[in-house]
């Protein structure tokens, strides 16, 4: 996925943070904006490695290269698309996550990673500027309302019955 020979030509490049005496005054973010550009050239470093490790070292098995590719060619609602298809709260697990995708990445035997955990951040981000980042599976069961009476303790029988019953 994306370009045949991206990891070859780019290096791995991280957004820059913002100064440690800011970040300790306030709760926002900590790493500054990622140029879109910037963000391509990362999905154009994943290489098609034929088995991505990335994707099983993904906690949710996220399909990495896939979003990767997506955006590496700018189709970013496509790839919103692909990352809600296995994770229901990307715009936690894009932050919170320790990322041993990047560690599983097979490009990591030999140079940097490709930026994972950026792209999938920034993709959830675009995802909200752009179109609300609504998750494609509503379920329409959520309107059917439970019966007025629901079974529940009140109705078992007393334990007194279960000891009647025993045929020891």
């Amino acid at each position: 996925m994306g370009k045949d020979t991206g990891f070859l030509e780019y290096e791995r490049e991280l957004a820059p943070r913002r100064p440690v005496t800011e970040r300790v005054n306030d709760w926002f973010e900590i790493y500054l904006d990622f140029p879109e550009q910037k963000l391509r050239t990362q999905g154009a470093r994943c290489m098609d490695c034929g088995v991505p490790f990335c994707q099983t070292g993904c906690p949710v098995n996220n399909l990495i290269p896939d979003w990767n590719d997506l955006v590496y060619h700018g189709r970013w609602k496509e790839a919103v698309r692909q990352l809600h298809a296995t994770n229901n709260f990307p715009e936690f697990t894009g932050r919170i996550c320790p990322a041993p995708c990047e560690a599983s990445c097979v490009l990591a035997i030999n140079q940097p990673a490709v930026t994972i955990k950026q792209i999938e951040k920034n993709i959830v981000e675009r995802g909200f500027q752009e179109a609300g980042s609504i998750p494609s599976h509503q379920n329409s069961t959520l309107e059917k309302k439970l019966p007025s009476s629901v079974p529940g303790p009140r109705d078992w029988p007393p334990p007194s019955s279960y000891a009647a019953r025993d045929t020891r």
